[in-house]
């Protein structure tokens, strides 16, 4: 019996591992940069001006043709988060037009948007929505397919949309009409989607750097923040959690402890006399 359940085991690995080689073979092939953001880690947590910077990169870039559907605009007074104050956020809201549900309204009526609303969908059909995308790009796969790059520096989600951010070679091709353009981070290399950054396409309040790079990570940790804005919170309930739980198996061990001594001192006594 247990030589049929490791073999059974051992072709299931074998299976996996074939099958995991294969998608990183499939699609696997582009450079992922390793980026030290402060969100990373079992006590990381967002940087509220990193992501006030990724808003501003998102609002006047990428949200011409992209949408944060899933994300209201709430969620950007609330701790964590960016933690903007609840009027601008209000009269952040009002400049996206959303639509109308009133009773008085006609279909295709909108209105200013308020905190209580979400994001608009993406303007583009072609376009893909942002507000997941940190969780559904992985980064780091490997080594060949195992995935144990992903379970020592998480998935990579935020790392991938920095790399694509800064992997464009300046190198173009058309095919079939459409015009591709070269990306060190896209698996097969070529990407349709023009470079939407180039460095200095914001000016950021505090004064930040605005170079390609440093807009490309402000962005890339705001969509993070939208894929997952109660990561602290998970993340202390996590810790708060494994602490319960080392308090109780302390608790265990002494009350067991406790318990059987004096049955073991009358054993041991047994066999002095035996």
């Amino acid at each position: 019996m247990i030589r049929k359940l490791t073999a059974t085991a051992l072709t299931m690995l074998v299976a996996s591992f074939g099958s995991a080689a294969g998608v990183l073979a499939a699609g696997g092939k582009g450079h992922v940069e390793d980026v030290a953001f402060p969100f990373e880690g079992p006590f990381g947590t967002y940087d509220k001006l990193q992501l006030q910077r990724g808003l501003k990169v998102y609002t006047e870039v990428c949200a011409a043709c992209h949408g944060l559907k899933y994300v209201p605009f709430r969620a950007l007074s609330e701790p964590g988060g960016p933690e903007l104050s609840e009027d601008w956020v209000r009269a952040f809201a009002a400049q996206f037009e959303v639509p109308d549900d009133s009773d008085e309204a006609e279909p295709g009526d909108t209105r200013p948007a308020k905190p209580s609303d979400h994001f608009p969908p993406s303007a583009d059909p072609n376009a893909p929505d942002l507000s997941l995308m940190a969780k559904a790009r992985a980064g780091f796969h490997g080594p060949e397919g195992t995935g144990l790059n992903q379970l020592f520096r998480g998935i990579g989600g935020p790392e991938y949309i920095y790399s694509l951010l800064v992997g464009y070679t300046g190198e173009e091709k058309e095919e079939a009409g459409t015009t591709f353009y070269e990306n060190k981070a896209f698996a097969s290399g070529w990407i349709s989607m023009p470079p939407p950054l180039f460095g200095e396409d914001v000016e950021f309040d505090d004064g930040s750097p605005n170079d390609l790079h440093a807009e490309a990570e402000d962005l890339a940790a705001f969509l993070m923040w939208a894929a997952e804005p109660k990561m602290a919170a998970r993340k202390k309930a996590g810790f708060v959690g494994v602490l319960m739980l080392v308090i109780l198996a302390s608790l265990l061990y002494l009350t067991n402890k406790t318990l059987w001594a004096p049955v073991k001192k009358q054993a041991k006594e047994a066999m002095k006399k035996g």
